[in-house]
């Protein structure tokens, strides 16, 4: 097995991203650990109908488990991704809260100067929000908002939520064959 990641899900909307990346990463050399919020649970199977381990053969940690691996820095995790990313998630982790698995993973990840991508999804933005992106930014996060692109005309929402995730998958550095917007 190749890198470990550590993907963390929260309840903001946008699960379709969820479904996608996790989709991709199924072909990649990957070994995936996985949080999901309470929030999450509930927003994943509101919008998709789906559970947790519908998403694929990952390793799922309780949000409460702090003696999970990725809380501590001497675990070999390559990077992390929280998709979607509630301004809640965020603000912790801008403020360096540790009051579930998925805060303490991402400070791990920043003091470890690792990867660490948060897929943003609100609108519209508040000063706070900005500020904390801000934040966690100069603590050396990626912002990496939920927004997909058009460029390469997608033919339905699947495509442009596929779109999206292999872009969030190469912000964790890791490879991966999507249609990529060539220029005019």
């Amino acid at each position: 097995m190749g890198d470990k990641i550590i993907i963390a899900i929260t309840g903001a909307s946008g699960m379709i991203y969820v479904r996608e990346l996790f989709a991709l990463l199924a072909d990649i050399d990957v070994e995936v650990h996985a949080i999901i919020s309470e929030a999450g649970e509930q927003v994943l199977d509101l919008e998709l109908g789906l559970e947790p381990a519908d998403l694929g053969e990952v390793t799922w940690w309780g949000i409460r488990q702090f003696t999970a691996p990725m809380a501590s820095g001497s675990a070999p995790f390559r990077a992390m991704a929280v998709l979607p990313c509630t301004m809640g998630t965020l603000a912790a982790i801008a403020g360096g809260l540790s009051a579930n698995l998925i805060h303490r993973a991402a400070d791990v990840m920043l003091k470890e100067q690792r990867r660490l991508v948060l897929a943003v999804r609100e609108t519209p933005l508040n000063r706070t929000h900005l500020q904390n992106m801000l934040r966690v930014h100069d603590a050396g996060a990626t912002i990496c908002p939920a927004m997909p692109s058009m460029y390469q005309k997608p033919q339905s929402i699947d495509e442009m939520a596929r779109n999206y995730a292999a872009r969030l998958v190469e912000s964790l550095g890791l490879a991966v064959e999507y249609p990529r917007w060539q220029g005019w």
